[in-house]
């Protein structure tokens, strides 16, 4: 029997260090790792050096594909949204895995299944923070893909449904696989590697943390907020880039009016390898965002012992289960009195910290690579029954 041949579309593992690179990256490591006869080809518009990719790619059964051809769709966007169909074809794939929202618009013209990995709908959620323009592309190019994939993965029970709702998808066509979790947040982190990380960032001794893009969606205003009422030792660290004004504006206007400049700490980001460090040594961690397709920071934290206080309203329940408690993502009071418990009660904490290891056990790489390899196995036959 020949081995499976499984293309992905490796833009963002190839060229984004964070968000939809990670889960691209995660991808290509839980699938060629868990199926060593399985061969991956990943398709790039360009070929340029990733360190987080690069281990990946010296597996035998791992290999980026880049455009063959020149022209008008031979390189980049167009190559990746007409152009690539033809390389596609001459591969001879079984399967093509757009894994973040897309599929090429010649994708008929492959030969081959077709999977798509569609993580929120939140310019529909949150249309104030993209533009008119983004939302009819978006609706255009992710819609489209929707309705031309074989098989659709979501990365939740929340965007699943949101899928169904906002595109008429049926919900047979949809599988609800989990994004793993990391291994890197699976491991212990002894205190010398806390105490280096709490130095490098300028860290006190009780801090809590909230991690993302610093964005209305994401919500660090309210925590910021909370943090009044907080004993005056503990600090905040919000880590995730920030535009000029706006949002971070309003929080900075915050911060002066309230005194809290000596209490908020701001980073642009964490390095992944730190990040575990940094989770591991707060006190809490907080992400009260009003929308998330599944909310990834709140599984991370989960699988480092510590206790997390997340938002109501989208799908973040799925990922904190009995691990997290969760508050309306308007209401300061309620974030402060839910951190404050976190802080002041060991046994609430250790509760916590139990709980929430005993849910991210489901958030693992095997379960996720064994998840994805049944949707394509699914995906090929539906494929191949309707060519008959």
């Amino acid at each position: 029997m020949n081995p499976l041949v499984i293309g992905m579309d490796a833009k963002r593992a190839v060229l984004n260090s964070t968000g939809l690179g990670n889960y691209s990256r995660y991808a290509v490591d839980a699938i060629s790792g868990a199926f060593p006869d399985a061969r991956l080809r990943l398709y790039t518009p360009r070929v340029v050096e990733n360190s987080r990719l690069q281990p990946l790619l010296s597996r035998p059964n791992v290999a980026l594909a880049a455009p063959r051809r020149r022209g008008l769709t031979g390189s980049g966007a167009l190559w990746r949204t007409w152009g690539i169909a033809a390389d596609l074809r001459a591969d001879g794939l079984d399967v093509f895995h757009g894994l973040s929202n897309e599929l090429p618009q010649s994708i008929a013209a492959a030969g081959s299944a077709s999977v798509v990995t569609i993580h929120d709908v939140i310019w529909r959620r949150v249309p104030h923070d993209y533009s008119f323009a983004d939302r009819c592309l978006y609706d255009w190019k992710y819609g489209s893909s929707l309705r031309r994939a074989t098989r659709v993965i979501a990365i939740s029970e929340c965007t699943k449904a949101d899928i169904v709702a906002d595109f008429g998808i049926e919900p047979d066509k949809i599988d609800v696989i989990y994004q793993g979790v990391a291994p890197c947040f699976r491991r212990n982190v002894d205190s010398a590697r806390r105490e280096a990380a709490r130095k490098a960032l300028g860290l006190p001794e009780r801090y809590i943390v909230q991690v993302g893009r610093i964005e209305g969606r994401k919500n660090q205003l309210l925590t910021v907020k909370a943090l009044r009422a907080l004993p005056a030792d503990v600090k905040l660290l919000l880590s995730g880039p920030r535009r000029m004004g706006g949002y971070a504006a309003e929080i900075d206007r915050y911060i002066a009016a309230h005194g809290l400049d000596d209490r908020v700490i701001w980073v642009d980001g964490i390095g992944f390898d730190m990040l575990p460090a940094v989770y591991a040594g707060a006190q809490a961690v907080a992400y009260p965002s009003r929308y998330e397709g599944f909310g990834l920071p709140v599984a991370e934290a989960l699988s480092m012992g510590t206790p997390v206080v997340a938002a109501t309203g989208s799908c973040l329940e799925e990922a904190g289960g009995d691990g997290a408690i969760y508050v309306d993502p308007d209401d300061p009071g309620a974030m402060a009195d839910a951190l404050r418990a976190i802080i002041d009660d060991s046994a609430l904490r250790g509760r916590l910290a139990a709980a929430g290891a005993d849910h991210v056990r489901r958030f693992t790489m095997d379960a996720f690579a064994e998840a994805t390899m049944r949707c394509y196995s699914r995906a090929i036959e539906e494929y191949n029954q309707c060519k008959i």
